[in-house]
């Protein structure tokens, strides 16, 4: 088949947008920059798509913000954007792997990181407690430190408490409260009433810590403490659904991110099955920004689309007003640049803190 030249479109005549070229000389901060790239293509275009969908996000009054983290992020030097994002009120709630916080709470404790010498071998690594995540060091040490810190608060806890992360997360951001001096995620949250969850929390070094407490209790015929899971899931339940409006901002994926969303479905079969608790009502996330470099194909959770989450009645669609964007980068190249960008649009539209009452 023949194309008549004569009928070609112009591009304007479908109200196509012009893709513009990036010219960092027309840009004084890193916003600008990402105001021009949200109007080139590829990645480039996905990472400033995301501080748009961002600021839309936390500057909706209406919008109960859920942040999820999963990957080596604290360890990696991230630990602090989270602080800034808690600090500032862009995050209500947070769920995240227990291998993140337990790496935090190490930092928030004023102990070290340490870049991977590559002349060492892994054998001679753990010969001498040196930890490796990729090309970062956690010490054994460390986490040898954070266990008596754990003791010592569990020690002070009345042994009948049925335990669960959100609780636990709490106690460990009362020690920060009290104990350090800088800068930690758990501290912040503690602080700014942010819960945070952990659903793997045996998968960490703070469950380890734990149930060792409770086996050493064991040993010498002290009760143990019970961990209940199911604490976490309804104490999030109840606090999404009395929400107007859901965002959802997503390091990674895993564990952390499937657990945030799949309270849309539960709110949904709550309601079907059990009609008469007439206090819990349905609710989708409308907002979505996802930083994680997997891709869909692999068919797994940490990869999987926006909208085939919307086939799982877990978000708005566009077509009912869903804001999602999908940046397929690694977070500690694309996150600092979003956040400083979005710090910086909120400052020009006079915005210092975000203010929320939930």
């Amino acid at each position: 088949m023949k194309r008549d030249a004569k009928k070609y479109h112009s591009g304007f005549d479908d109200k196509l947008k012009p893709r513009i070229s990036v010219d960092i000389s027309k840009t004084k901060d890193t916003d600008d920059l990402l105001r021009q790239m949200s109007q080139s293509a590829f990645g480039g275009k996905k990472v400033g798509q995301a501080v748009d969908t961002l600021v839309k996000m936390i500057t909706d009054k209406d919008a109960f913000v859920v942040m999820t983290l999963s990957g080596a992020m604290t360890p990696a030097g991230m630990g602090l954007l989270v602080c800034e994002m808690i600090d500032r009120g862009f995050v209500n709630a947070i769920v995240s792997t227990g291998a993140l916080m337990t790496h935090g709470f190490v930092e928030s404790t004023g102990r070290s990181h340490f870049q991977h010498d590559e002349r060492m071998s892994d054998a001679e690594l753990y010969e001498k407690g040196y930890n490796r995540i990729y090309d970062v060091i956690e010490l054994e040490k460390n986490l040898d430190d954070v266990e008596a810190i754990v003791k010592k608060i569990l020690d002070g806890t009345k042994p009948e408490t049925i335990l669960s992360s959100h609780l636990i997360s709490e106690m460990l951001g009362d020690w920060l409260v009290k104990n350090s001096k800088g800068r930690g995620i758990l501290k912040s949250a503690r602080q700014k009433n942010v819960p945070v969850y952990i659903p793997a929390f045996t998968d960490s070094e703070l469950g380890l810590n734990v149930a060792l407490y409770n086996r050493q209790r064991s040993v010498t015929g002290k009760p143990q403490f019970q961990f209940n899971p199911f604490l976490d899931l309804e104490h999030y339940t109840e606090l999404i659904s009395r929400q107007k409006t859901l965002g959802i901002f997503t390091i990674g994926g895993g564990v952390p991110r499937n657990w945030a969303q799949q309270v849309a479905p539960y709110l949904e079969l709550i309601t079907r099955r059990i009609p008469e608790l007439t206090n819990i009502k349905e609710i989708q996330f409308k907002y979505g920004l996802r930083i994680c470099p997997e891709p869909v194909n692999w068919g797994g959770l940490s990869g999987c689309t926006y909208s085939e989450g919307v086939s799982w009645g877990k978000f708005l669609s566009e077509n009912k007003n869903g804001v999602h964007t999908e940046v397929l980068e690694d977070a500690t190249v694309a996150w600092p640049i979003i956040l400083q960008a979005t710090i910086q649009r909120l400052r020009k539209m006079g915005i210092k803190k975000i203010n929320k009452n939930f």
